[in-house]
């Protein structure tokens, strides 16, 4: 396979001078640096409007592809913005570029969610969940199968014990979480929706007063387990407010609590491997979302679910 071209700067500027005539000075084109987060110098800052993206290999490149497709799927259905491409092309044989204009806000890593930002979580929440799935197939989204708790319960109850050991976590902790309570919160049959499958801090864009403004990312996208993207905002904004922005969804007691340990499961599972060597994720992350992902919440009985809980039902 034919090794891709590492982007430069010069290559990004030479290509976003031909993509927008008012870039400025013709000649030095307009101001472009790699954001710090992309691998391989991916994705790249254009002035202050814009955000260049150049899939790195063939299979970003058709996730790409798709998700232009998608994003006008998706864009009706929510309540905060989903990046809109202003050009798109091929970079290199067969590579993807795309130059999407900047939703203005920061990441959520760097600022908290109010409580009306919450409200804009669940309408993200909402919204995937009316995006026609057969829709989103046709586009090729792919559909998984929900994840086994309890197969990432024993994961994690060797990962616990590596942190215990390194004074980085209790390992008693995770004995909240026996067998019978994963079983309880095995996904239910029928409940696929569109699911976001990367709802990290750098991909919720958050205003200084809280609000959520818009989604990045949606390369990920996949039809399957709703709890996964509950997931995703418990690491991204902690438990509390992920289960608050579920439940306000129409999410009941089981989906949310099978996000919840999910999060827990995974930020434990995801910061043992990274003190074995395994990955090179910061520290610092991996500490923050473990923190927030085992925040407390009101709801953690999980004995006490009912097997025939409706979906609706409060919590």
């Amino acid at each position: 396979m034919t090794q891709a071209p590492t982007p430069t700067a010069d290559t990004v500027r030479r290509l976003v001078r031909s993509l927008l005539k008012d870039a400025g000075d013709s000649a030095a084109g307009p101001e472009v640096r790699p954001v710090v987060e992309s691998a391989e110098h991916s994705t790249w800052w254009v002035g202050t409007r814009h955000v260049l993206r150049l899939a790195p290999d063939r299979e970003a490149a058709a996730r790409r592809r798709r998700e232009l497709r998608l994003r006008d799927l998706v864009r009706p259905h929510v309540p905060v913005a989903v990046p809109t491409s202003v050009a798109h092309g091929e970079w290199a044989p067969g590579l993807i570029y795309t130059l999407d204009t900047k939703v203005a806000g920061g990441s959520a890593e760097d600022h908290d969610v109010s409580a009306v930002g919450e409200a804009d979580l669940a309408g993200l929440l909402t919204g995937l969940r009316e995006v026609p799935v057969r829709q989103a197939e046709t586009l090729g989204v792919p559909r998984t199968a929900p994840r086994s708790l309890e197969a990432l319960r024993r994961e994690a109850g060797r990962a616990v014990e590596l942190l215990g050991a390194a004074d980085e976590f209790d390992p008693l902790r995770l004995h909240q979480l026996t067998s019978a309570a994963a079983g309880q919160l095995a996904a239910q049959p029928g409940t696929a929706v569109l699911v976001h499958h990367g709802l990290i801090g750098d991909h919720l864009v958050v205003s200084a007063d809280g609000r959520v403004r818009g989604v990045l990312d949606w390369t990920d996208a996949v039809v399957g387990d709703p709890a996964e993207d509950i997931a995703g905002l418990a690491r991204a904004v902690g438990s509390p407010a992920a289960v608050r922005a579920a439940t306000l969804a129409g999410y009941s007691a089981r989906p949310c609590l099978r996000g919840l340990w999910l999060a827990r499961c995974d930020t434990a599972i995801d910061l043992a491997a990274r003190l074995e060597g395994r990955t090179e994720t910061p520290l610092p992350l991996l500490r923050a979302r473990l923190r927030r992902a085992w925040e407390a919440i009101l709801l953690e009985r999980v004995t006490e679910l009912r097997e025939d809980e409706a979906d609706g039902d409060a919590l």
